[in-house]
């Protein structure tokens, strides 16, 4: 990845705050939602495509490839339906749906520490929400994509719009519990995967359109991780001192560094792949609770959130002192009865946190977007 890494120091500053967007700021998934809007039977076609994504990074490690990568294969059949790069843009400004409290906690951060948002999305989307929640963004990564970079003819429009057609009449992948082959799959998806193998790097890459699956390079997986270090480089802030929120498969990298770097790596309202590589889960449909562990985490570092979420109440939240009387009261506001579920993840919990925190996602963001990787 190629950054500018000495336009925006940030000197004096001894934490950070890093989160992913869609998930812990908006319940949108913007790809999602645009292959929906614009292409025929486009949820169907975008959940066969993202499973198949999941297959390639998470199970067969196929080289080349990462999570999140979906982003750019759905990019032909985006073009071939009509959107162009405006239609994105007002699309994403006209669909945000940020998380009950997002606006606010995004403010409250930024107020604390230096904040960055390390995004899978696409630019158009992106720049929609910091627009939104009044967030500079200069202080993101994204996936830049340009649409007008190629032309594509009508019988390259048509080609296209059979292969989508096809794609989404596939069924959805399913995957085998610990599967590590492609032969631990089921013959009926063995042949999907198959297909999709032959459709998408071996009968479009004569296609003119084929220039946005080469050329345009999603943030996901180990270019997020390599975004956070970046943001490093730019605030001369180590992992150690940094705190990163994400809620899927394209997070696991940049949990994984964070949490192993020794800073504090937090899943919210992730699903098991987010989960399994964070240190805390956060299922709250509020963002306050973000809140609360940021200012934590800014004021007494990553053992007194280990600490905080381990004695999780609104009386050991006062008892400590870190955490102002006003964001109390507002925590005390949206939960008089009961605080959502903040825990520390250990191999114990592990797998009833992630079940937990799956299904908690799919009443927030709902059915659809929930289940995807």
């Amino acid at each position: 990845m190629e950054f500018d890494l000495l336009d925006d120091y940030f000197p004096g500053e001894s934490r950070q705050f890093i989160t992913d967007g869609e998930g812990p700021i908006t319940k949108n998934d913007n790809a999602f939602e645009l292959c929906a809007a614009f292409i025929e039977n486009g949820e169907k076609f975008f959940s066969v495509v993202s499973k198949y994504d999941d297959v390639l990074s998470d199970v067969l490690h196929r080289e080349g490839y990462k999570a999140g990568d979906t982003l750019r294969l759905v990019l032909p059949f985006l073009k071939a339906f009509g959107a162009t790069n405006q239609k994105m843009i007002e699309f994403s400004r006209s669909n945000i749906l940020l998380v009950p409290g997002a606006k606010r906690t995004m403010r409250f951060v930024r107020e604390l520490m230096q904040s960055f948002i390390v995004s899978t999305s696409y630019e158009h989307y992106v720049s929609a929400v910091c627009d939104a929640i009044g967030f500079p963004f200069e202080n993101t990564y994204c996936t830049r994509v340009n649409l007008e970079c190629c032309r594509i003819d009508s019988w390259e429009e048509k080609t296209l719009k059979n292969y989508a057609r096809e794609i989404a009449e596939m069924d959805i992948i399913e995957i085998p519990v610990n599967a590590k082959r492609i032969e631990d799959f089921s013959p009926k998806d063995q042949r999907i995967i198959n297909r999709l193998d032959e459709i998408f790097w071996e009968e479009m890459t004569d296609l003119a359109s084929y220039q946005l699956i080469l050329e345009v390079n999603p943030i996901g997986g180990d270019e997020k991780a390599a975004a956070i270090l970046d943001v490093c480089r730019r605030t001369g802030i180590g992992i150690e001192e940094t705190m990163y929120i994400g809620d899927s498969i394209t997070d696991v990298e940049a949990l994984r560094m964070v949490k192993e770097g020794g800073g504090l790596a937090i899943s919210f309202n992730g699903n098991s792949y987010a989960v399994r590589n964070a240190e805390i889960a956060i299922l709250s449909p509020d963002t306050v609770v973000t809140s609360v562990i940021a200012e934590t985490f800014h004021k007494g570092g990553r053992e007194s959130v280990i600490d905080l979420v381990e004695n999780w109440s609104v009386d050991y939240i006062k008892k400590v002192g870190y955490v102002h009387d006003y964001l109390i009261k507002e925590l005390t506001r949206i939960f008089p009865e009961r605080l959502p579920i903040v825990t520390k993840i250990t191999p114990k919990n592990v797998g009833e946190i992630a079940d937990l925190s799956s299904k908690f996602r799919k009443t927030v963001r709902g059915e659809a977007i929930g289940a995807l990787g």
